[in-house]
C-alpha cells in the first residue's frame, strides 16, 4: 500500500514519474511460442490472458503493430450491454456482461465499469412492440429487461425532449439496468498488465508482414524483427482483418471494413444519467465522468482503413443528438475519433478456426466489439486451446455464411445491408 500512498504519487509527479515500474514488460520476441495472438487490442489481450489463466498456456506472444491502446479498444464509445434479441447473441453477450461485473477484481485493475443502464428509445407504437418482443426474449433467458412508458422514460432521463411536438416523439423505451460503460483505455491496460504477470510476452511496434506455412499449415508469422513460430496463430485485429488475412493468402472473408466516428463535447453539469440510444437513427449518447457528452453511432458508409471521419457524419450525429437533447445545442465539440469496424454480412461475429490449419479467427464484430471484450477473449482462448469452439461461440462459425445459417441481428443496431 505504501507504494501508492499520496506522498508517493506526489513524489513521482515532481520527479517526472521516474520511479514507477512499467505496467508490463517491453518483451523481445522469442523464436517459438505455444501460441501467437496477432493484435494487441482488447480482444487479443483478453485472449492471451484467458489462455494463460484458464488453460495454463503461458508461453504466449501478443504481437501488436503499434502500441497498446492505439486501435479500436481506445476508439469506441465504451458501451456495455447484452440486450440482443437472438438467443445465440444474448447468451454470449450476457456472459460478457457477467465477466464485466467482476473484471476489475479479476484483473486487479480498475476498468471503471459503471452500470448506469442502457435505454433504447421507441418512437412509434410498432417500435415499442418490437422492444417488448426483445424484452420478453431476454427475460425468458433470465436477462434483465424493463419496458418503460413515455412517463417512465421521462423520469429516468429528465433532460430528454419527450414533447408531442418533437420531430420523433418518444412513446417509450427498453431499459437494461445492468448495462453501462467502462473506461476503454483501462480495459486495455488492465488486460495487458494481468497477461504480462502470467508470463505473456507483449511485443509492441511489431507488424506482422507475412505468415509462415509448412505443408499448408500456418506455423508462425513474419515480422521486421524476424520469424516467430508457434503451433497456433490467432488473428484478432478488428477492422484490419481482411488486410492481415490477405498476407496468408485469404481474400474472401465475409466482412467489410467501415469507419465509425464518435465525439465528445465540452463538460457540463450532470445531464444524462444513463446510456440513451436513439430509435429513429443510429446514435448513442452518454455522459463521461468528466462531464462531456460522448456520442456517435452511424457508419461512414464507404470502405475505409482510416481512423478519421468526414463532415457529413458529424452533421448527422449532431442532428440526432439535438433531436433528443435540444439543450445541448450550445455545447462545443472538443474532439472526435474513428474506429475501423469489420462488418460481417449478418451483424454477428466470427470466433472460429480459420480457413487454414493452425490459424484461428476473431473478427466481424460490427457494433459489438468493445462490449464483447471479456467473452470474446474467453471464448477465443477456449477455441484455440481446445481446437473447437465453446458452446457460447459455436454459432459464430465462419462456414455459417456458406451454409446459410446466418444470425441476422439487425433489430438491435442498424447494420448496413452489405449482403
Amino acid at each position: 500500500m505504501a507504494e501508492y500512498s499520496a506522498l508517493r504519487v506526489l513524489t513521482q509527479g515532481i520527479t517526472g514519474n521516474r520511479g514507477w515500474r512499467p505496467a508490463w514488460r517491453k518483451a523481445e520476441p522469442k523464436p517459438r511460442y505455444d501460441a501467437i495472438i496477432v493484435g494487441g487490442g482488447g480482444h487479443g489481450l483478453a485472449t492471451a490472458f484467458y489462455l494463460a489463466k484458464n488453460h495454463k498456456l503461458t508461453n504466449i506472444a501478443v504481437v501488436e503493430r503499434g502500441w497498446i491502446g492505439q486501435g479500436n479498444v481506445g476508439r469506441n464509445q465504451t458501451i456495455v450491454r447484452s440486450n440482443y434479441l437472438l438467443p445465440e447473441n444474448h447468451r454470449f453477450y450476457d456472459w460478457s456482461l457477467k465477466l464485466w461485473e467482476g473484471l476489475s477484481q479479476e484483473l486487479n485493475y480498475n476498468v471503471m465499469f459503471s452500470q448506469r443502464g442502457v435505454l433504447n428509445l421507441a418512437h412509434s407504437p410498432e417500435q415499442l412492440d418490437r422492444f417488448a418482443e426483445r424484452g420478453n426474449a431476454l427475460r425468458l433467458a433470465g436477462i434483465d429487461a424493463e419496458l418503460l412508458s413515455r412517463e417512465g422514460v421521462s423520469r429516468l432521463c429528465p433532460g430528454l425532449d419527450i414533447s408531442p411536438g418533437a420531430r420523433f416523439p418518444v412513446v417509450g423505451g427498453l431499459l437494461q439496468k445492468r448495462g453501462g460503460t467502462a473506461r476503454h483505455d483501462a480495459v486495455a491496460w488492465g488486460y495487458a498488465r494481468a497477461a504480462d504477470r502470467l508470463g505473456v510476452d507483449i511485443i509492441e511496434n511489431t507488424p506482422v508482414t507475412g505468415f509462415i506455412k509448412e505443408a499448408g499449415k500456418v506455423v508462425g508469422v513474419e515480422t521486421p524483427r524476424g520469424q516467430i513460430k508457434a503451433a497456433k496463430v490467432g488473428v484478432s485485429v478488428a477492422g484490419m482483418t481482411s488486410d492481415v488475412m490477405r498476407l496468408a493468402g485469404v481474400d474472401n472473408l465475409p466482412i467489410e471494413s467501415h469507419l465509425l466516428q464518435a465525439f465528445v463535447t465540452e463538460p457540463v453539469k450532470p445531464l444524462i444519467h444513463t446510456v440513451v440510444a436513439y430509435g429513429c437513427g443510429h446514435m448513442y449518447v452518454t455522459q463521461s465522468d468528466k462531464g462531456g457528452l460522448v456520442f456517435g453511432g452511424g457508419l461512414d458508409l464507404y470502405n475505409s482503413y482510416a481512423q478519421r471521419g468526414n463532415l457529413p457524419a458529424v452533421h448527422e450525429m449532431t442532428e440526432q443528438l439535438l433531436a433528443l437533447f435540444p439543450n445541448a445545442s450550445r455545447l462545443k465539440l472538443l474532439r472526435s475519433w474513428g474506429g475501423i469496424m469489420d462488418m460481417s454480412m449478418d451483424g454477428s461475429p466470427i470466433i472460429d478456426k480459420g480457413p487454414l490449419p493452425g490459424l484461428y479467427l476473431d473478427c466481424g464484430w460490427c457494433y459489438g466489439g468493445f462490449k464483447a471484450t471479456p467473452a470474446a477473449g474467453w471464448c477465443f482462448a477456449h477455441t484455440i486451446a481446445n481446437d473447437e469452439p465453446h458452446p457460447l461461440n459455436a454459432a459464430y462459425s465462419l462456414d455459417r455464411f456458406k451454409d446459410g445459417r446466418v444470425l441476422d441481428e439487425a433489430g438491435v443496431g442498424p447494420t448496413p445491408r452489405l449482403h
